[in-house]
This record gives structure tokens, C-alpha cells and sequence, in this order.
């Protein structure tokens, strides 16, 4: 069977806090670390998804409709169900890795990070069905 859980790919977030979000694979650990011996990914997700924009609001409504809230976080594959989608925006690996999670500051600007990338994404329009909520 092929590696199928590689970066970029969308995946839906099965347990825990963010269960029933959306989410991207930035890097994934098939065969595990020293830490966790399994197979794991590093993902960056949707906590809060943009809310209905219409053609009548205002400048500023649109605007605080558009802002995503956002989540990085290491899942174990157990906890995770792979998509057909795939999302190609380019996380920057220096600020977005697991190293982040050591310090809450480079974990507040990995956050930081993911966020600007997804709202910028989100307003080019490409990807309509990953920033919308999921309706189970």
C-alpha cells in the first residue's frame, strides 16, 4: 500500500478537541520519532471557518466575516481521515515545524503564521470546499 498521508493533502480531524475540522498536513512522520513511535503528522487546520459573505455588507463586515481562526497541532494517523482534496499553500518550515511546540511563543507565531497564509488563500477563492464548514 502507498504513502498516501504526504504534505498538502486535507484531512479531516477525527478526535479530540479540533474532531469534525478540516486540516492540512505541513509535514508527516510515517515511521515515527524518537517521542512518538508511530505514525504521526504535523497539521495545520480550521478552528473557526469564515462566515457568509454577501453582496450587500460593507467593506469592514466582509472583512471581520473573512478572518479564520486557526490550529497546529500533532495528530496520530488513528486520528485522522484523509481526503481527496489537496491544499498547495506553502508553509514557511522555519516558523510551522515541531519544533514550535517546545516554546509557547513559537507556537503563538506558527499560529500566527498558518493564519495569514489560509485567509490569503481564502480570499483568492481557490479550495471554496476546505474553508467551509463541514455539514455531518
Amino acid at each position: 500500500m502507498g504513502k498516501f498521508m504526504k504534505s498538502g493533502k486535507v484531512v479531516l480531524v477525527l478526535s479530540g478537541r479540533f474532531a469534525g475540522r478540516k486540516a492540512v498536513i505541513v509535514k508527516n512522520y510515517d515511521d515515527g520519532r524518537t517521542e512518538k513511535q508511530y505514525g504521526h503528522a504535523l497539521v495545520a487546520g480550521i478552528d473557526r471557518y469564515p462566515r457568509k459573505v454577501t453582496r450587500g455588507m460593507g467593506k469592514k463586515k466582509i472583512k471581520d466575516r473573512s478572518k479564520i481562526k486557526t490550529f497546529v497541532k500533532v495528530f496520530n494517523y488513528n486520528h485522522l481521515m484523509p481526503t481527496r482534496y489537496s491544499v498547495d499553500v506553502n508553509m514557511d518550515k522555519t516558523t510551522v515545524n515541531i519544533d514550535a511546540f517546545r516554546d509557547p511563543a513559537l507556537k503563538r507565531k506558527a499560529r500566527r503564521e498558518v493564519k495569514a497564509k489560509l485567509e490569503e488563500r481564502y480570499k483568492t477563492g481557490k479550495n471554496r470546499w476546505f474553508f467551509q464548514k463541514l455539514k455531518f
